[in-house]
């Protein structure tokens, strides 16, 4: 009896570590095919941007039969992807800058302070995560006629400042309710007035939910199209993606300018996502926590 105690319980651990390295291993090779299958269609397009038009068509899904690294320059030049590069980077940055600045003050101010309204003016933002973007073009379009800055790159900055503070000040308000208010009051103590605790204590705290609402923010103002075709006429103020409509007619397309412009107008938002993604991670684990 005694000598059989010890060889169950052994042959039960191998049961348990069996059944735990297989659902380990299905689960990572779950994983992998998601992978693969949303990481193909990046794969694809880096691919296509190599071919000509009677190679893309040939062979879709095949390798290049010739490598064309001359696409890549043609459709810098055709498209005028330089001045539409510049012109974007300085729309997305001034507006991630007005995003992360007011989104982080609201946010503070609301998660730290109490005062009348507080919860109706919390409840104000947030109602404007359900307002259709794309549903606002025509009362935007005769605002910035009547403010004047029609066909400026202020008429696309401070809309989408606007549109993505509510996502901002949720994303940071819920990240900030994990951090306790004992630091603020230690601050306080020592001297510190409200404008330092919010430079120096709050901006660095809340880094990782900044970088979340920086990828968010980046990836909107980046691809924009709509806004950039309705309230841009001047061709030396064009964004990105108005750039890459060159390509395409009523008629025809050429699908290896195309991809090529793509694949470059692509890579800032995967360098972004890579720089930031550990951040990312923590600000999303830690507002999902509480909020």
């Amino acid at each position: 009896m005694n000598t059989s105690m010890p060889t169950l319980g052994t042959g039960l651990h191998k049961t348990q570590r069996q059944y735990k390295w297989w659902r380990r291993a299905i689960r990572n090779i779950l994983l992998g095919f998601y992978a693969l299958v949303t990481l193909y269609p990046l794969f694809w397009m880096f691919m296509s941007a190599f071919k000509t038009n009677a190679d893309f068509f040939a062979n879709p899904f095949s390798l290049p039969t010739t490598w064309n690294w001359s696409n890549f320059a043609r459709a810098w030049e055709v498209s005028g992807m330089g001045k539409a590069t510049m012109n974007s980077l300085f729309v997305t940055f001034v507006s991630l800058v007005l995003t992360l600045f007011f989104g982080a003050l609201t946010a503070y101010i609301i998660s730290r302070f109490e005062f009348k309204g507080r919860g109706i003016l919390y409840s104000l933002l947030l109602l404007g995560l359900l307002i259709p973007i794309h549903s606002t073009l025509v009362p935007l379009f005769s605002m910035m006629n009547m403010m004047g800055i029609f066909d400026t790159h202020a008429a696309l900055i401070l809309p989408y400042t606007a549109f993505e503070l509510p996502i901002a000040v949720f994303i940071i308000t819920a990240y900030l309710a994990n951090i306790p208010k004992e630091m603020e009051e230690a601050a306080l103590v020592d001297g510190a007035g409200y404008t330092g605790i919010f430079l120096r204590l709050i901006l660095p705290i809340t880094l990782p939910a900044l970088s979340t609402v920086s990828i968010l923010g980046f990836l909107r103002f980046w691809n924009d199209f709509a806004f950039a075709l309705v309230f841009i006429n001047d061709p030396n103020l064009k964004t990105l993606p108005l750039s890459l409509s060159v390509f395409a007619d009523g008629f025809t397309t050429d699908y290896s300018l195309t991809m090529a412009a793509l694949s470059m107008a692509s890579l800032p938002t995967i360098i972004v996502y890579l720089m930031f993604q550990e951040q990312v991670m923590k600000g999303m684990a830690a507002g999902s926590v509480k909020g």
